[in-house]
């Protein structure tokens, strides 16, 4: 059968297991080695290793498996004891309960503030001074346990003195807890990058071996000698070689010291506590020398990469930014020119420095060096345009920006640094754009309009000349002010409705007449929104044309249009639109309507007889008598060759109709004039008065029956026909 490859959770619980194992074998041993050392020399060990172990295993695992492993750590110090005392008493118990509280207070403080612990070597070094404070509360609270714990047992031997326990702990804590953690994050990194390796191994194992010569000997006193090899690992390997020196070190004296062996044995006159307080001292020097040297090479090195940074980052910013950046000298001497001058120019940096002020436009030179000679003085960055000349010989435009700054080849003195960017493009679009303004303004300014934008406070932000023909005086000297100040308040009541519309976004066009010069003028206004380019409304475009003339024009054409050319009364045309609106108005009001239509007898033997100039001159003398006989409500009109038409108004009765046909008609005894010529001219009228009329065409027809009635009869006379009343 085909095996089934074991699946993620089992092979995180397998390794779980076999790092619980090793953890439980670690711990196991240091713990039984120490209490077997410290039982063969008598006196509490150095330097407490299983404790710091089992902290750096802890931390540098989740959290989720502190359980099981707390429970591993537990049942090895146990069976460490038991190892070691060949029996478990209660004191036994308490021993181990002491040491799982230091570990506990130690992981939780750690795990507090490093929740995840980096291999950076900034974060080690605040992680060691966070460890060591972790330390000191652990061990005062465990020192406290273990006393306690050595007052109910009946083996305080066990717990030796308080300040033995606390010593050894606090320093097991620190070196070996931090040498685990450590070695746990770096793993492969402790031996160091790949190439040196095998030398950070020499160096480590000549340490080795110098710590062992010089504790396994009783002879001479040479525990100076340590320092030199341990101070090479920590200059060379900084925290790392400091984490391994001091593990090699205080593993050595710890072990030797325990056996009666090295320096510390030439002490005359001591026990094995003392001897053990001794390198428990030796061991604090070691650290309080080494641990400086290694903050300090830190410092250093993190103060080189921040300046190495700086300085990369400058590079950086300084070869490949599009900008030309150039640093120049009191004398004008160009330090140092960016390789974006290639790009930009043509010129190598080392062309471009080498060349002054032959480079710049010779219209530009003196711009140039009054801003270069100000900036001396004040010291307040300046921007200046002005042109280079390329490699190809060709002007481009620069846009630089210089400022003051210490010169960091000559102390005490300032250099000027300014960067540069090509805005050729941009000049000959503004230019272009200034002259389409131009182009623009020159257009608006002879347009026979008012062209004109105001903002949303109603105040002018540009006008054309031309509105100098309206308002008078210069255009120009009214942008800012309102339109109510520049219109007056009677102009400005007839337009504030119509802007109050379009600063809502509504278009208006509307027509308004003012006094100008002394006579009514009549405009056109167009008012249109401005919007921004975000969709806001910022105000409103004015176009207002004069339009008098066409106006005058309208009116003029509409009078011929209404009215007769031979006589100046109103003709067919006119008379139709009043005859329908006095119908429609007449059916409204119940008002009776009178139509007189009117013929000039035998008007066709005028014209043979005379001729039809004298026949236009008998029809005008016609009109201007029939005119001064009706009233001024009356309508009189033409309807075409003799033909004539009164359409009266506020007749109540047949009577008045009468009396108007009359009055006509004696207006018409006197002879006409026509040339050397006096003619008698009579009308024939036939009347129609009527009352609810359906249409003008109806009283037309009434109308022409009874002036058919009226010429039947004889002529000059009238007939009237009435109709509902």
């Amino acid at each position: 059968m085909r095996r089934h490859e074991p699946t993620a959770p089992d092979g995180e619980r397998r390794l779980l297991l076999i790092g619980a194992t090793v953890l439980f074998l670690v711990v196991f041993a240091s713990d039984a080695i120490s209490l077997l050392l410290a039982r063969h020399a008598g006196a509490m060990p150095s330097l407490w290793t299983a404790n710091g172990i089992a902290a750096g295993v802890l931390l540098s695992v989740q959290r989720r498996y502190w359980g099981l492993l707390f429970v591993v750590t537990g049942l090895a110090l146990l069976l460490g004891t038991y190892a070691a005392f060949g029996e478990l008493q209660l004191s036994h118990g308490l021993l181990v309960l002491a040491n799982l509280v230091e570990i506990l207070i130690v992981i939780v403080i750690i795990h507090h503030y490093f929740p995840t612990i980096t291999g950076r070597e900034g974060g080690y070094l605040r992680l060691g001074r966070v460890a060591i404070g972790a330390a000191l509360a652990a061990c005062v609270v465990s020192t406290l346990v273990a006393s306690l714990a050595g007052k109910l047992s009946k083996d305080p031997a066990v717990f030796g003195r308080p300040e033995e326990w606390f010593r050894a702990d606090l320093l097991g804590m620190v070196i070996v807890g931090m040498l685990t953690l450590v070695a746990f994050r770096e793993r492969g990194r402790m031996l160091g990058a790949e190439g040196t390796r095998f030398r950070m191994l020499c160096d480590v194992l000549v340490l080795v071996a110098v710590t062992i010569g010089v504790f396994a000997q009783t002879r001479y006193p040479l525990l100076f000698v340590v320092f030199a090899p341990l101070l090479y690992l920590v200059f060379r390997y900084r925290f790392t070689g400091l984490v391994l020196g001091m593990a090699v070190v205080s593993l050595i004296t710890n072990v030797a010291t325990s056996v009666g062996l090295g320096s510390f044995a030439l002490i005359a006159g001591v026990d094995a506590d003392e001897r053990t307080l001794v390198a428990q001292i030796y061991l604090g020097v070691v650290c309080l020398v080494a641990v400086p040297v290694a903050l300090a090479l830190a410092d250093r090195q993190r103060l080189s990469e921040k300046v190495a940074e700086s300085e990369g980052l400058y590079r950086l910013l300084a070869d490949y930014a599009s900008d030309l950046i150039v640093r120049v000298s009191q004398d004008g001497t160009r330090r140092y020119v960016s390789p974006s001058v290639k790009e930009m120019l043509g010129w190598t940096p080392e062309e471009f420095a080498a060349q002054r002020v032959e480079l710049i436009h010779p219209d530009d030179r003196h711009l140039v060096a009054v801003l270069l000679a100000r900036l001396q003085q004040s010291g307040k960055p300046e921007i200046v345009r002005y042109r280079v000349r390329n490699r190809a010989g060709e002007y481009q435009w620069l846009e630089a920006i210089g400022r003051l700054a210490p010169s960091p080849d000559h102390p005490g003195h300032q250099e000027t640094v300014y960067s540069a960017r090509d805005i050729t493009q941009r000049v000959l679009a503004e230019e272009a754009l200034a002259d389409s303004e131009k182009r623009l303004r020159t257009i608006t300014d002879n347009v026979p309009a008012v062209i004109a934008q105001i903002d949303a406070e109603q105040r002018y932000t540009f006008i054309n000349a031309y509105a100098a023909e309206v308002i008078g005086g210069i255009a120009s000297s009214n942008i800012g002010r309102t339109v109510a100040e520049m219109r007056g308040p009677t102009v400005y009541a007839l337009l504030k409705p119509h802007i109050e519309k379009v600063l809502q976004g509504k278009p208006a066009t509307f027509e308004y007449q003012v006094p100008v010069g002394g006579e009514a003028r009549t405009f056109q206004a167009t008012y249109l929104p401005a919007i921004t380019a975000d969709g806001q409304r910022s105000g409103f475009y004015s176009l207002t044309t004069e339009i008098t003339r066409i106006k005058q024009a309208e009116q003029q054409l509409d009078f011929l249009a209404h009215h007769d050319a031979l006589t100046g009364i109103a003709n067919r045309l006119s008379f139709r639109e009043n005859v329908t609106r006095a119908v429609d108005r007449a059916g409204i009001t119940h008002q009776p309507l009178l139509l007189m239509m009117i013929d000039v007898d035998h008007f066709k033997q005028i014209n043979d007889t005379w001729g039809h100039a004298a026949g236009d001159m008998a029809l005008s003398e016609v009109a201007n008598r029939l005119k001064a006989s009706i009233r001024k409500t009356d309508l009189l009109a033409r309807l075409g060759g003799d033909e004539f038409v009164i359409l009266c108004h506020d007749i109540e009765d047949a009577e008045t109709g009468r009396q108007l046909a009359e009055k006509i008609i004696d207006a018409m005894r006197a002879p006409v004039h026509v040339g050397p010529a006096d003619l008698g001219v009579t009308l024939s009228i036939g009347l129609a008065l009527s009352r609810d009329v359906s249409s003008g065409d109806e009283l037309a027809q009434q109308a022409d029956e009874a002036l058919y009635q009226a010429k039947e009869a004889g002529r000059a006379r009238y007939r009237m026909t009435t109709h509902g009343m």
